[in-house]
């Protein structure tokens, strides 16, 4: 009975939300206060409550599962997201614990973890804007979901310390995690595409990260972000993060109900919260700053940083576990932030064209090698994806074509083909802003040679939004894939195994007609 009481008014206050254009989980957060004011009414008991705790603890672990699932260093370890993430935090904190242990009148223990908590942005309005835009993959939305990653990193670590957890003389097994990845590609591998995938997410996340860790003294929030991380480069890991996208955020519902349940707002918290939200443009323009610093365009800077301002639900996180006396204020803080920030980030390009002539100034000369724009001038072949397949490619059809280019997002690759002397550049096929301004007037043909199914499906569809009505040939591992590559514009999609075993059998019927091979001896043929 309870239960069926918390679905109900979670879905109820969500919907409003929804419908007032805020993300649901402010609608969670009511439910939860309203659902505290009214327990007694409602006949609500002490194991309910300890039901639902169970199942936000559970949520927090698949969403940071699902956070290290897109754990890719070669993204994060860039200078705008480690120092743009790292520098805001810690001015962040050199600004905000002065000021909360002066005006709460609170130790200095409790006003750094203070300033800690709302040092955070949240990982989850970022990318439910970006996802709505389509600016997932966008150079902005990279940059802000890397940061946002060093920020979700820099509160594990915190939550780890303040925990008092003492680690087990087994802890120093977690050294040894990187072993199990061929297992663990494996297990991916078999799971196929339906339940036994979303199963073992779960017990990757739930049972092996959360569970084990705990058993040898560790964080389980650690134990789900690591298994999470071991998997981020197998091709199947936004598959992965896709099944487990639904049972996520029906556990997480749990987490914000918890947090509403824990008791009602007060006049303090209330203050707190409005006095947090007068300060969101200040930390929105120390993002701007930070990134204009580091040589993004005034456009890319503006994007990323008002994804950023706001606060997130790491801070409630964090404070369920080194700050209970603080939950009730900071959640009040994060509804607060996510009511000013939604409307803001959906009206962020109409933002940036009226106050482009003012802060366009204000870019560097020199520009980040990641915004060098692309000219594909007299180019009549394009390959996209400077891989091994694509390399391939390229090389085969260099023997007969000269006005050839191709395209890779891996700026260290780059300078490899450069020093080959290919004609490669730099570009993102999946940004939008990309083929938004993409010139192509001799293009006759593109080879998609991308990674990830996405990234072709992206590229693909771009391409003839633009007008492209030449030639777009793709391969892909999987078969299930052709399909969706040709529904997006590709002319056709190529299994790449069955192209290998029709160039074997081509060497192979070349060597035998070609009159040169050397006849087996007598004896053994």
């Amino acid at each position: 009975m309870t239960e069926a009481i918390w679905i109900f008014f979670a879905f109820t206050l969500g919907l409003l939300a929804r419908g007032a254009g805020l993300p649901p989980l402010v609608g969670y957060l009511v439910a939860g206060f309203t659902l505290h004011g009214v327990s007694d009414e409602l006949g609500m008991d002490t194991e309910s409550s300890e039901i639902l705790e169970h199942l936000a603890h559970l949520g927090v672990l698949l969403l940071l599962f699902t956070v290290g699932l897109k754990l890719k260093f070669r993204s994060i370890l860039r200078p705008e997201v480690i120092g743009g993430g790292l520098i805001h935090f810690a001015i962040t904190c050199l600004i905000f614990m002065p000021g909360l242990y002066l005006l709460l009148d609170i130790g200095s223990q409790e006003a750094l973890l203070l300033a800690i908590a709302l040092s955070f942005s949240s990982t989850v309005l970022a990318a439910k804007v970006l996802e709505s835009k389509q600016e997932l993959r966008a150079f902005h939305g990279r940059v802000a979901i890397g940061i946002l990653i060093v920020q979700d990193l820099i509160a594990l670590v915190v939550m780890s310390v303040t925990s008092g957890n003492t680690p087990s003389g087994f802890a120093v097994l977690v050294f040894a995690l990187p072993l199990l990845r061929p297992l663990l590609f494996r297990l991916m591998d078999a799971s196929g595409h339906d339940e036994l995938l979303v199963l073992l997410g779960l017990m990757l996340a739930l049972a092996i990260g959360g569970m084990g860790f705990e058993v040898v003294g560790l964080s389980s929030e650690l134990g789900a972000l690591l298994m999470g991380a071991l998997l981020a480069k197998h091709p199947r890991a936004v598959e992965l993060s896709n099944s487990l996208w639904s049972v996520k955020e029906v556990f997480l519902v749990g987490f914000f109900l918890q947090i509403g349940m824990s008791g009602l707002p007060d006049d303090h918290a209330l203050l707190f919260a409005v006095i947090a939200a007068l300060l969101m443009p200040l930390k929105g323009i120390l993002f701007f700053v930070l990134l204009l610093v580091f040589r993004l365009r005034s456009r890319s800077s503006f994007l990323s940083s008002l994804l950023l301002a706001n606060y997130s639900e790491f801070g409630l996180i964090l404070a369920s576990v080194a700050l209970p006396q603080w939950l009730v204020p900071l959640a009040v803080t994060v509804a607060l932030s996510f009511v000013l920030s939604a409307p803001i980030n959906r009206l962020a390009h109409p933002l940036y064209a009226r106050l482009a002539r003012y802060i366009d100034p204000l870019e560097s000369s020199k520009r980040h090698p990641d915004e060098q724009p692309v000219s594909l001038g007299d180019t009549r072949v394009l390959v996209i994806g400077m891989g091994r397949t694509g390399t391939a490619a390229y090389e085969e059809l260099r023997q007969t074509e000269s006005r050839l280019m191709g395209l890779d997002s891996d700026p260290a690759r780059l300078k490899g083909h450069r020093e080959a002397g290919r004609n490669v550049f730099f570009a993102d096929a999946e940004d939008y802003n990309f083929w938004q301004h993409l010139d192509m007037p001799g293009l006759e043909a593109v080879i998609l040679c991308l990674h990830d199914i996405e990234g072709k499906k992206i590229a693909a569809r771009r391409l003839r939004e633009r007008g492209f009505d030449g030639f777009i040939a793709a391969h892909t591992l999987h078969e299930d894939e052709v399909a969706q590559i040709r529904d997006a514009g590709a002319d056709d999609a190529y299994l790449t195994m069955s192209e290998t075993g029709v160039a074997l059998a081509g060497h192979v019927n070349h060597h035998l007609n070609s009159g040169s091979r050397t006849p087996l001896p007598e004896s053994l043929g």
